[in-house]
């Protein structure tokens, strides 16, 4: 993963690599200015004595993960073929966790005590569409992933010299090129409903069989309940299956097929009644994502979901949030994919209410009024060296305080409570995020900060 670097009045320069950000720093160069993502500030050059290149940053938005990549890009125009392509190499990977679930949560949990207070500890009179709201309005736990995005943007914007984005808005439409009139269900009769029923069912079963759970197959629409026996072609009647187990179910409905299996026939049965609520979450944010980077003042490239599957499949690369987002878009060659993805868990920056409730409404506890404690905060990273004890080592993650001192740490290994504060050192203060790192082999590992002094 690169390092970003600043020039010494904070603009933005080009990336460059761990080892010369290491380098630059114990030659007393450069300071560390943010860890994470880890940047560096230059101490002796300016933005217009440095060379830059090209730099786009690349978004495939998502319903509970959205990926974010930053990439060099290298455009070549074939003048004897009149064709463009477009090479890019990778600098770094983001994922990005929502938190759109227990935004919604909240927001239910406070509506239920509001209507109680309302309704039994006073009376209110009752009022009717007294809030317009706002042309272009959604729900706050969509409007989330929105700002977070856009926050986003708009941090690696000041962190790298940002010349383009590119974002996947919608699926392709091929029938639609065809024919542009075409129109409602005339959809249903074209290439585009074959599409998106196996786009929403890989995405609906993991892309696994569901009788026989291998992956990296060809796999293949099965119906749960045969037509023959009077299956429909319904979205809840459909599964994946790989060939030989399709050949063998055959005819037979899925009680008798897994007669033997009941755990897995369970699990397949409560999966078919999965709602769209995840596809319905990304196709109400994908235009309002849209509308605002090309708010941004930035060249903005829209792509569609069938291009960046095709550029993944062409060149063999694995599916996660971020190398989909690396895939977005006109390219014709990506290189340097293989590098640990920073993942960013959206934490929120602690809470405004102090009383904690029961399950009816009413003061069961209460915080503490000031937020920082021995000048530490809910959220901050801190780095806790514990020389001795049951809880001996290095910990280093995100602190919860406590007013007795004892603090709780959430690292990659787990969570460890009872950590005194005088064994721990500020790395960054609470920025609303949890930041973990991962493997490009898909494991995790634990990251290591130095220090920002």
């Amino acid at each position: 993963m690169s390092v970003f670097v600043l020039d010494r009045r904070g603009e933005p320069l080009m990336p460059c690599s761990e080892k010369r950000a290491r380098l630059l720093l114990e030659r007393g160069r450069a300071r560390v200015h943010r860890v994470m993502p880890f940047t560096i500030r230059l101490v002796d050059r300016l933005q217009i004595d440095c060379r830059l290149q090209p730099i786009r940053v690349k978004i495939d938005p998502g319903s509970k993960s959205s990926g974010l990549a930053v990439v060099r890009e290298k455009e070549e125009v074939n003048l004897e073929e009149g064709s463009i392509s477009r090479h890019e190499t990778v600098l770094s990977l983001i994922e990005i966790e929502h938190r759109g679930r227990k935004i919604s949560e909240a927001l239910t949990a406070r509506r239920s005590m509001r209507r109680r207070r309302r309704g039994t500890l006073r009376y209110r009179q009752p009022r009717f569409l007294n809030r317009p709201r706002r042309s272009g309005w959604i729900a706050p736990s969509l409007q989330h992933r929105v700002d977070t995005m856009m926050a986003w943007v708009r941090r690696i914007g000041q962190l790298a010299p940002i010349y383009a984005l590119s974002s996947e808005l919608v699926r392709f439409d091929t029938h639609a090129l065809q024919d542009p009139e075409i129109s409602g269900v005339g959809y249903q009769q074209g290439t585009l409903q074959g599409y998106e029923v196996r786009e929403y069912l890989l995405e609906k079963w993991n892309r696994t069989c569901a009788y026989c759970g291998n992956t990296n197959i060809p796999l293949e629409i099965d119906h749960i309940q045969p037509r023959v026996r009077g299956g429909s072609d319904r979205i809840s009647n459909l599964t994946l299956a790989c060939r030989p187990c399709n050949q063998k179910k055959g005819a037979k409905t899925i009680q008798e097929f897994l007669s033997r299996k009941p755990d897995r026939l369970a699990k397949i049965l409560v999966q078919t009644r999965r709602p769209l609520k995840d596809a319905a979450a990304v196709n109400a944010t994908r235009w309002a994502l849209a509308n605002q980077l090309k708010q941004a003042g930035i060249a903005v490239e829209l792509s569609s979901g069938g291009r960046t599957k095709y550029n993944r499949s062409r060149m063999g690369i694995p599916k996660t949030h971020a190398l989909d987002a690396a895939c977005v878009g006109l390219v014709t060659n990506l290189d340097h994919w293989q590098m640990p993805t920073l993942r960013v868990k959206c934490s929120g920056r602690e809470s405004y209410q102090r009383t904690r409730l029961d399950k009816f409404g009413f003061p069961r506890g209460y915080l503490i009024r000031h937020k920082a404690v021995r000048g530490f905060q809910t959220g901050d990273h801190v780095r806790a060296d514990v020389p001795k004890g049951k809880k001996a080592g290095i910990h280093v993650g995100r602190v919860a305080v406590r007013v007795s001192g004892n603090f709780n740490i959430q690292s990659a290994n787990g969570l460890v409570q009872g950590i005194s504060w005088s064994h721990c050192r500020l790395i960054q203060r609470c920025d609303g995020y949890g930041y973990s790192r991962i493997a490009s082999e898909g494991g995790k590992r634990e990251m290591r900060y130095p220090s920002p002094d």
